[in-house]
Parts: C-alpha cells; structure tokens; sequence
C-alpha cells in the first residue's frame, strides 16, 4: 500500500543537465541545473528552470541563448562542482581544468570534454514561482564522435550521462538495457502479454 509523502519535488530519473552562458562581460560560465528535460518536439525544445537568484539566470536573460552538456560519468565531480559554487565568485572552468567551446550559432559556451551537447535559443519563460522556465529552442546538437553508433545516433550506453536523486541527493550511472521503446508494450495490443 502506497504512503503520502507530501508534496516534493522528486520525480525519477532526474537528469544532471549543465547549462552553459556567458555573462554581461563575455566570461563563459556553467551551472548544474537537475529541473529540466526535453518539452517540445516541434520545434525541438528543452525546458531549464532555475531561480532568479542563480548567476545564470541573469545571464540567459541578457543573453536570450544557453547550451545543455551531458556530462558522462566520468565527470561527475565536476558537474557537482558547477551545482555548488557560483559564477558570481569563481571561473568554473578555471577550477575544473574543463574547456569552454563557443557554440557557432548561440551566444553561449559549451564543456567541451562532455560527450553530448545542445544549442539552444530562448524562446519562452515561464515565471512558475521560486523558478523561472525557460525553454530554448534546440538549433543543432554536438556528439562526440565516440559516442555515436551507426546511421550517426548517440547511444546512451557511450555517452555514460547519470542521474541525480532529488529525494537523498545522490547520482547514480544509467542502468542495464531493458527493452525496446514503442516495441516491447505491443504484446498487450495482441493479448499475449506475459507477466
């Protein structure tokens, strides 16, 4: 029997996006964002919010542009790092020894040592109360070539992201395959699902 909890926010998986801007005097920055995800599909679109108070907060609203880096699990301390210290006070990038690549069509950098990396134009925010919504409209996505399989798609299991766990503030590595997508729930269309 299921337990009330409250209300929290905790939901699974949560992903461990880091958003990438630049400032007013041009100082590439990045900061751990974990409410996000994907919200469009035409035009393709990720949703980030974050709090006012956050350094990019202002920066995405001076600069109507942002990246998203998947950092692989290999990187788990410094995407941490991003999620604990402030741009206000410290270059990031300096401090991990990570490279900032200048996107070619947003004004906004990207870690270039993360696998996978999305390019996003502002084109809405949402005020919800504490966080701002915004939602950047994906204008290209850069893959390592490593973590790309045939036809030229990325593959989690090379790519390596993790997740965080809002509820005991923990990240874990992505888990085992366990199915097809769109495929594995059609035996219950034909009544020859098996528990």
């Amino acid at each position: 029997m299921k337990k009330s909890i409250g209300a929290k926010t905790v939901v699974y998986p949560t992903p461990v996006f880091i958003v990438g801007t630049y400032d007013k005097a041009g100082r590439p920055n990045v900061m751990n964002a974990a409410w996000s995800g994907i919200c469009c599909s035409s035009p393709p679109a990720v949703m980030v919010a974050l709090r006012k108070a956050t350094y990019t907060y202002g920066n995405i609203m001076e600069q109507k542009a942002f990246t998203v880096s998947i950092p692989s699990e290999n990187y788990v301390k410094e995407a941490d790092y991003f999620g604990i210290a402030s741009g206000r006070d410290v270059d990031k990038f300096s401090a991990t020894g990570l490279t900032p690549v200048k996107s070619e069509l947003v004004n906004a950098p990207y870690v270039g040592e993360f696998p996978f990396a999305l390019e996003c134009r502002l084109i809405h925010t949402l005020e919800i109360g504490l966080h701002t919504a915004f939602i950047g409209e994906i204008l290209d996505i850069k893959a390592e070539e490593g973590a790309l399989g045939k036809d030229r798609i990325t593959e989690i299991e090379k790519v390596k992201p993790f997740l965080f766990d809002p509820e005991n503030l923990r990240y874990f590595a992505t888990g085992k395959f366990l199915g097809k997508a769109f495929s594995i729930g059609k035996e219950f269309s034909t009544g020859k699902a098996k528990k």
